[in-house]
């Protein structure tokens, strides 16, 4: 079992196609909503920490937490990401992996990539509400900066030490497939705005004040583009984590979220 994934008796595998998906379940009431979390880039079941516990026993909900194909306790994946990786996610992996467990109509609370997941993903199917950190819905400079500090910090320190004890056999393809994708020319004229006029559901998007991999147009473009009620929240002197570095603000504002969608 990779580090960090939680109790046993709470983690299983869920074969997608050719894919096997790490799942770890939180119990909770079994008359709200199930909050389903999608993590960022780089991340796992694992580098969550306890903060989906901590939400779902703030919420009540019951919870889900997946590690996509190639990180974490999932199989790996060796083809390189192209022009349709975050519809696959959206659209086929997500998909399958809610009617496996029988989750209808949940919450997402989406990180970074895992937010552009969860866009994509309402863009398209029913679901109660949506909960974005640090969410991207086009390319900016400053996060391909981010990506180049990244590729350094490979390089340069232990970070891919540090990010094996959460991937393990998986942390080097998964690492450079991320980077690779987000550095493309291809990449560069990504954009999802035009999808959000679709979303007529409530969504809270929260993001640092210093995030390193996006600005506060990120924000604007959310609450201009998305056609239901959209709240937003500028986390200060935090970064691309919010959810970690401003823990009992965020957990807050989620919980409370959640609650107006419950009533």
């Amino acid at each position: 079992m990779i580090a960090g994934m939680g109790n046993e008796s709470d983690s299983r595998v869920t074969v997608i196609g050719n894919d096997r998906v790490a799942v770890r379940r939180i119990s909770g009431d079994a008359g709200r909503p199930v909050l389903v979390f999608l993590h960022e880039g780089l991340g796992s079941i694992g580098m969550w920490r306890d903060f989906p516990d901590a939400l779902c026993a703030a919420s009540g909900c019951p919870g889900m937490v997946y590690d996509r194909p190639g990180h974490g306790g999932s199989s790996p994946v060796v083809n390189p990401r192209g022009p349709d990786f975050f519809e696959g996610e959206a659209c086929r992996i997500l998909p399958e992996l809610l009617k496996a467990h029988n989750v209808e109509n949940p919450i997402l609370v989406g990180h970074s990539d895992g937010g552009t997941i969860a866009l994509l993903h309402a863009g398209r199917y029913p679901v109660r509400g949506l909960i974005l950190e640090a969410a991207h819905v086009f390319v900016e400079q400053i996060c391909l900066d981010g990506v180049v500090a990244a590729r350094r910090a490979w390089a340069e320190t232990d970070f891919p030490q540090r990010l094996a004890r959460y991937h393990g056999d998986n942390t080097e393809a998964m690492f450079h497939a991320w980077a690779d994708m987000w550095s493309a020319d291809w990449f560069r004229d990504w954009n999802i705005e035009s999808m959000l006029s679709r979303l007529h559901i409530p969504v809270l998007a929260i993001q640092g004040e210093n995030d390193e991999y996006g600005t506060i147009a990120q924000l604007d473009a959310i609450a201009a583009g998305v056609a239901g009620p959209a709240e937003v929240s500028l986390i200060p002197a935090s970064g691309h984590s919010p959810h970690l570095q401003a823990r009992d603000a965020v957990l807050a504002q989620m919980a409370a979220f959640i609650e107006r969608i419950c009533r």
